[in-house]
This record gives C-alpha cells, sequence and structure tokens, in this order.
C-alpha cells in the first residue's frame, strides 16, 4: 500500500476482542510493508554491523604493516557507508509509510462508525474520548506500527552478532551473548508502572479535551450567565493534573532510559576489561579486541530498539483498546448488524412513518406535527424515527430495547445503513454547519427533485443570503452568497440564521420521511409562520414530521399528534386538541395548570396575526 492509494477503498473489518488483537489484525494487514521495511532495516543494520571487522581489519593491518589489506580495509568501509545509508533512507521512507497507512486506516474505520452510529455515538462515548481516540490515539497507535519493523530488525540483528561473536572469539562471545539478553529484559519490570501513569495521563488529558469542548461549544451561554471564569478555574485545574501526571510518566520513562544507557555501559567496560586481560595473556589479537568492543559497541544502537518498542508497545496498548472499545459499537437493532448484514431488502421503503414505543403514527404524504412535553423525550422520539433505538437500560421513558420506527411497515433497524439513511433523514435541535462555502453546504445527496434555492427559499433565507453576500464582496464590487466561507459550526452567524441554513440542507435531500427536532425554535414568529407555509408547499405529498410546541407550526400540520408520558395520548389537528385535550392546551400555551377560553384565543389571535 502507497501513500498515494489512500484512503482504503475499504479499511476491513477489525478484530475489536482487544487492543492487543487490534494491534495484531493491523499488523496483520500490513504484512507487506512490514517485510519491506524489516529488510531495509536489516540491510541498514548489517552495514552497521560489518563496520566492526572492516575497522578490526584495518587495525591489524597497520600492525602487520600491510598496506594493501589498510587499502582493502578502507574500500570495505566505504561501501559498507553507502549501504548503511541507502538503507537508513529506505527504511524511514517504509516505516513512516506504514505509520501514516495504519493511522488512515484506523482513521476510516473511526469515521465508518460515526457514520453507521450518527448522533447515537456522542450518547455511547464521551465527545472527548471521541476526539482523543481519532487523534492522540492514532498517531500511538501508528507509532507502534512503525517501530514494529525497526524492532524486528534489531532483533534479528543482535541474534546474528551474538552468535557470530561466539564463533569468532568464543571467551568474549559468550560474555556478550548473556550480557545483551540480560540488559534487554532489565526494563520489563519498570514497564507496567510506566504503563499505568501513561494511562493515568491519558485519561487526564482526555477528561481536560472533553472539558474544553463543551465550555467552547457552550461559550455564548457561559458569557449571558457570567460563568466564563467558572469554567475556566474548572479548566485550569484539570489541565495542571495532565500537567502532574505527564512529569509523573515523563520520570519514570527517564528512569527506563537512563537503565538502558547505564546497563550497556557496564556490560562495555566488563567486555573491555576481561578482553584487555586475554589480550595481555596473548589469547587473543589486538585487532580481535577492536573487532569485539566494536561489536559491542554497535549492539547499542539495536538496544535502542527495544526501549523504543517497549514505550510504543505501552503506550499503543491502552489506545488501541480505547479505539477497539469505541469501533465494537453497533447499533442496538434486534435484527441486524451495524454493516446491514442480514437486511431483508435493499430498495427503499414507503409508507407510513410509525414508533411502535410511543404509538405515533405519521402518515405517508402527510404534515404531521407532534408535541411532546419533555424536550429530552422529543429526541429520543426523533432518535428512533431515524432508526436509532435507545440500548436496553438507557430510555429513560422505560422502553429501553424498543425497536426502532416502522416506515411502511419494515423496521428501519432491518435496512442496510445506506437505505435507512436515505428513506429518513433526522435534523436534530441543534444541528452542526460545517465550515465551507454555502455551495459546499448544500452540496449533499439528494433526490434532484429540490433545488438549493427552492430549499433556501422555503427556509427564509433572503436575509442570510444578503449577509453572506455582502461579506463577499470581492474588489469588482460583485457579490456571491454562495462563494461566501461559512465558519466551523457557523459561529459567525445567529442562532436563527444557523438553524434556517440548517432546514434549508435538510430540504435540499428530499429524502422520503423527513423529521424536524425544533427546527425554528431561534426564528421570530413571522419568520416562522413563513417558514411554515414553505415546509408545507415544498414538502407536499412526503411525510414529514416535526417535533415542536410552537402553535403557529402545530396550526399548519395537518395532523398533531400529542405525546404524553411517552405515549401517544391524542391525535387531530391543532385546534381541535386545543379546545378539548386540557393537558395538551398546557404544554402548548406553557400554562402549568392549562388555558382557559381567553388563552385559546389569544393563541387563535397571534396564529392569524402571523398569518
Amino acid at each position: 500500500m502507497h501513500i498515494r492509494d489512500l484512503p482504503y477503498t475499504d479499511p476491513g473489518r477489525p478484530d475489536v476482542r482487544s487492543g492487543a488483537r487490534f494491534l495484531f489484525w493491523l499488523g496483520r494487514n500490513q504484512l507487506d510493508g512490514q517485510i519491506k521495511a524489516a529488510l531495509w532495516g536489516l540491510l541498514h543494520m548489517a552495514a552497521l554491523v560489518c563496520f566492526p571487522v572492516a575497522i578490526g581489519f584495518g587495525v591489524q593491518a597497520v600492525v602487520d604493516r600491510s598496506g594493501g589489506r589498510l587499502a582493502l580495509a578502507g574500500a570495505l568501509m566505504v561501501g559498507l557507508t553507502v549501504l548503511t545509508a541507502l538503507g537508513d533512507a529506505m527504511l524511514h521512507r517504509a516505516a513512516v509509510t506504514n505509520w501514516i497507512t495504519a493511522a488512515a486506516r484506523v482513521q476510516q474505520l473511526l469515521a465508518r462508525k460515526a457514520v453507521e452510529l450518527g448522533s447515537a455515538l456522542t450518547r455511547r462515548v464521551a465527545a472527548g474520548e471521541v476526539v482523543a481516540v481519532s487523534t492522540g490515539d492514532v498517531e500511538k497507535i501508528g507509532w507502534f506500527v512503525e517501530a514494529l519493523s525497526r524492532f524486528t530488525a534489531a532483533v534479528i540483528t543482535t541474534i546474528g552478532v551474538c552468535v557470530a561473536l561466539v564463533i569468532y572469539q568464543p571467551a568474549l562471545g559468550a560474555v556478550v551473548a548473556l550480557g545483551v539478553p540480560a540488559l534487554a529484559l532489565a526494563v520489563l519490570p519498570l514497564l507496567p508502572p510506566a504503563a499505568r501513569r501513561a494511562d493515568e495521563q491519558r485519561e487526564k488529558a482526555g477528561r481536560a479535551t472533553e472539558l474544553a469542548s463543551d465550555t467552547v461549544a457552550g461559550l455564548r451561554v457561559l458569557r449571558g450567565i457570567g460563568g466564563e471564569e467558572l469554567f475556566l478555574g474548572r479548566y485550569r485545574r484539570a489541565s495542571q493534573e495532565v500537567r502532574v501526571a505527564a512529569v509523573r510518566s515523563a520520570r519514570m520513562w527517564a528512569l527506563i532510559a537512563a537503565v538502558q544507557v547505564a546497563l550497556p555501559g557496564l556490560l562495555l567496560i566488563g567486555v573491555v576489561w576481561y578482553g584487555a586481560a586475554l589480550a595481555q595473556d596473548g589469547r587473543i589479537a589486538v585487532g580481535e579486541l577492536v573487532t569485539v568492543y566494536s561489536a559491542v559497541t554497535f549492539l547499542l544502537f539495536p538496544l535502542r530498539h527495544f526501549e523504543e518498542i517497549a514505550m510504543a508497545y505501552s503506550f499503543s496498548r491502552p489506545s488501541a483498546r480505547r479505539a477497539a472499545r469505541v469501533l465494537a459499537l453497533e447499533r442496538p437493532s434486534p435484527g441486524r448488524g451495524g454493516d446491514g448484514e442480514g437486511a431483508v431488502r435493499d430498495a427503499s421503503p414507503g409508507g407510513d412513518l410509525y414508533d411502535p414505543a410511543s404509538g405515533m403514527l405519521a402518515p405517508v404524504g402527510r404534515l404531521t406535527a407532534v408535541v411532546c412535553g419533555d424536550p429530552d423525550a422529543a429526541g429520543r422520539l426523533a432518535d428512533r424515527l431515524g432508526g436509532h433505538p435507545p440500548e436496553h437500560g438507557t430510555d429513560l421513558e422505560g422502553s429501553g430495547g424498543a425497536p426502532s420506527a416502522l416506515l411502511g411497515g419494515v423496521a428501519l433497524d432491518e435496512l442496510p445503513l445506506a437505505t435507512a439513511r436515505g428513506a429518513v433523514l433526522v435534523q436534530d435541535k441543534d444541528p452542526v454547519l460545517l465550515s465551507g462555502t454555502l455551495t459546499e453546504l448544500l452540496d449533499v445527496p439528494r433526490s434532484g427533485r429540490v433545488g438549493a434555492q427552492q430549499a433556501l427559499d422555503a427556509a427564509q433565507c433572503g436575509d442570510v443570503l444578503e449577509a453572506l453576500a455582502q461579506a463577499s464582496l470581492d474588489e469588482a464590487g460583485e457579490a456571491d452568497a454562495l462563494r461566501t466561507r461559512i465558519t466551523e459550526r457557523g459561529r459567525s452567524l445567529s442562532g436563527g440564521q444557523r438553524q434556517r441554513l440548517a432546514l434549508a440542507r435538510s430540504l435540499v435531500t428530499d429524502p422520503e420521511a423527513l423529521v424536524l427536532d425544533e427546527p425554528t425554535s431561534a426564528v421570530d414568529s413571522h419568520t416562522e409562520a413563513r417558514i411554515a407555509e414553505g415546509l408545507r408547499r415544498l414538502r407536499k405529498g412526503r411525510t414529514t414530521v416535526v417535533l415542536t410546541s410552537s402553535p403557529l407550526l402545530l396550526d399548519r400540520a395537518d395532523r398533531v399528534v400529542f405525546v404524553h408520558e411517552g405515549q401517544a395520548a391524542g391525535a387531530g389537528t391543532h385546534r381541535e386538541l386545543l379546545a378539548h385535550d386540557a393537558a395538551y392546551r398546557a404544554v402548548v400555551t406553557r400554562e402549568p395548570d392549562g388555558a382557559g377560553p381567553e388563552d385559546v384565543e389569544r393563541i387563535e389571535e397571534q396564529i392569524e396575526e402571523s398569518a
């Protein structure tokens, strides 16, 4: 796999039973790249390990006053230098390619899982955790994949050098062969506490990231209530905890690094001392002593890769475990997996949209408004209508484990994911606008029956387009609202402007069934009335469900369903329910004790004025 071939056509189906199995799965899927990097690493280290031979050969040539052998030793070192440079450069290239492709594979898997779960992901995993997994954890996993090939080459080279030394000079070679494994294993007792401290640092960093994300998302509200200093103080404390944990983790890794430097130094001193004694006794030649000394000095280089792989694995194992935990999440459906296996059909269904948990029915081709006294209950209903039933034990209404909605009698969770998403589109109460131009914002999968301008008109985005056009004036004085860049999450727009652009984006897709959760909560009443008319006109003949308590939207709906305490308690027109259902009146008028005739008349007057 080359970097130019990214992204993967299919990143595969990972083994998410544990972090170690996930790492093994990644390595297995990059076997060709790992072998290539390991071979280049062997060339690099083999060339390095031959330097002691060339040096010893040259020293012995000087002792023997042989100019020809000295020239041969020089030529050999030049050739080894070329091979070392070539092997090092290609090893780096191959190892970094493995890192990037592994990271890309994990990110594609996470992106696919996010698309599969939709908004349910951040309810099952903290938003800060998702961000940390998709950034820092991906980097640590890639680090281990990159270091693995270098470690493989280092192990093979170290074994080869030890065997060669035993054959070349048995007395000194035996010392080296016994000492090197002891050096490699000496740090193992230090790895568990180092890994625990690294985990503690990672958990604290994840909490700090989550706190920062929540603070930024709610910055306007915090400014409104004067809570900036409170949350700033919380973040300061969280960041200080991260700093303290990072220092504790760094101390342990510094100790491991010190051990990796001190112990090889002691081995080198012992080999030199013993070799000098052997040379004095005449049992070995000076050139042989130089060769062994140089070989032991070289072994300090692959031993660094032992330290690196230990660090990489200690950091990547918990990261892989967290990534596997996210990737193991599935849509909570009784009849199928998240990939659509076992789906009953591929064709997009049509018909009435029905929620078995509450009994709410939205007839096909009609505009249905749903009134819920609890905004959280409305959000859960919207999730079920979109094919995302709650997990067992998570539904606060007591319907945990309830099936998702039925469209035309077919459960959405029994459909392939793409078919279910194409059939029902849910816009939640806080839709996200991605950064980019307005043209890019409206460039979404669509049926083709609704144009961008039609959707913008129905959502009453005229003033928004004017404001964007003024912001896009070029040097020639020409304005084009569609080319204006919208900042991340639409923060440069007001709440009402964001809502209307998000509504236009939903309308332009023109799905079989459209579910809107409080789509006009941030706009004024006159604009809301025009949006209701535009929505009714543009979605004529298409199934539309609006979860709202606004009388303006309710009055223009073909049918209103009142959901009380998790169950459909009434259905009819807005005026019928307003006149005959006291609980419905209490929700719509926001009067806990219900509304009298004067309140009903006031609401009807407001509706007529807005019309």
